[in-house]
């Protein structure tokens, strides 16, 4: 019965799937299940997240540089794996069974970091974590793309991140409250429960879609994706990853900034508050005037956050402005670019699609996280926020031009 559950309960046939050459779609109803198990997977990560920098700044011992280098190789490792586990997705006809072991794997991983007792256990444990997340989150991508209709995609993501991101206020808020009741390793135990919740959600109430397997060769694939349009598209995504340092960054600076260590789980709690609120209007307005459009302003978001966190100097509301803005850009940003991928590629592709995508993204993302991470610690946090100020302009410009030139290529 749970393998069947993780095959898919009430998934199509095999066979009605070769008849056809475009299925009928799922619906909302399964994003929306998809988003339920995000919630709880996110409840449980976040009561981590919402504490982790500072207990590895302030607990383990580590630099800056080191925590850029612990996020950055995370975040790298995160995006190598979803370069694989969609393309395996496409391979295979299914998405469901990857997305399941991605969640699994997270779930097991993340109370491991009560037994951490230095920079470098965390920094195991944390790779684990995301390497599940990794594993789900292109085939899952997929998944959603495939329960609705391209004309519906960005409410669809739009939907799916504002789910995962009432976890995400959740998460932090419990850890703010029951750290000091539990203490961190209490804490790590505890986010066992709501992972093992979303495991069981994704079992008996998400649909998988069953595709004919493809058998060209992975890379092949990869270079089937790649059109035109989709190069330029993501070199543009590339040039902004550069500079788009990681959450944790904008918490050590709350905490520079004047909020106490035991506060800044609020901080986070506050960041992903304004994701929540951008997240699925913006999907929604995407739809109606354009996905590359508004992406544009989530960059602009970006770029303020990172000219307020260059000039600041000190203010705890201040801290909490700079969380907001920088929230609503991860509300746009992250919602609009998965979102716009399956319009460069055929359906049979998306999950090769994706991965090229976040192949781009993590190579970005662990550059962006170490020179932010170097900056910091050898000159200061002003001149980190300005290098990221320099990159976003880069990829704010290539946007535009990109939405110019959108007619022609």
């Amino acid at each position: 019965m749970l393998l069947h559950g993780i095959w898919g309960i009430g998934s199509l046939t095999a066979k009605n799937t070769a008849s056809k050459t475009e299925l009928p779609k799922l619906g909302m109803k399964n994003v929306a299940n998809l988003g339920i198990v995000s919630m709880f997977t996110d409840i449980s990560t976040e009561m981590i997240l919402g504490i982790l920098p500072i207990f590895v700044i302030t607990q383990l011992g580590a630099t800056k540089e080191l925590l850029g280098l612990m996020e950055g190789t995370a975040d790298f490792l995160n995006y190598m794996f979803r370069v694989f586990s969609g393309a395996i997705s496409d391979r295979v006809g299914r998405r469901k069974p990857l997305v399941f072991l991605g969640y699994g794997l997270s779930t097991l991983a993340k109370p491991l970091f009560a037994f951490v007792t230095s920079w470098s256990g965390a920094f195991v444990v944390r790779l684990a974590d995301r390497a599940g997340k990794g594993v789900r989150t292109s085939p899952r991508d997929a998944l959603i793309s495939e329960s609705v209709k391209e004309a519906k995609s960005g409410t669809a993501f739009g939907l799916h991140r504002s789910a995962d991101q009432v976890g995400a206020v959740v998460g932090p808020v419990l850890a703010f409250m029951l750290v000091p009741l539990f203490g961190f390793k209490g804490i790590f135990w505890i986010s066992l429960i709501p992972g093992a919740l979303s495991l069981i959600i994704l079992i008996f109430f998400v649909q998988d879609r069953i595709r004919p397997k493809n058998s060209t060769p992975v890379f092949k694939n990869a270079g089937s994706v790649l059109t035109r349009r989709f190069k330029i598209f993501l070199l543009v995504m590339g040039i902004f990853a550069l500079g788009a340092y990681n959450f944790s960054f904008v918490l050590v600076e709350a905490n520079t900034l004047g909020v106490s260590s035991d506060t800044i789980a609020l901080v986070y709690a506050t960041l992903n508050v304004a994701t929540i609120v951008v997240g699925f209007p913006s999907g929604i307005l995407s739809d109606r005037f354009g996905k590359e459009k508004v992406l544009v302003v989530g960059f602009g978001i970006f770029f303020v956050a990172s000219l307020a966190g260059a000039m600041a100097t000190e203010g705890v509301l201040l801290a909490f402005g700079i969380a907001f803005v920088y929230g609503a850009y991860i509300g746009i940003s992250e919602t609009l670019q998965r979102a716009l991928v399956p319009s460069f590629v055929s359906p049979e592709l998306k999950g090769t699609a994706y991965s090229v995508y976040y192949l781009v993204i993590g190579v970005g993302s662990l550059v962006a996280n170490l020179i932010f991470g170097v900056l910091s610690d050898h000159f200061s946090m002003g001149m980190a926020f300005t290098y990221s100020l320099i990159t976003s302009s880069a990829g704010i410009l290539g946007m535009l031009v990109f939405i110019v030139l959108k007619p022609k290529i």
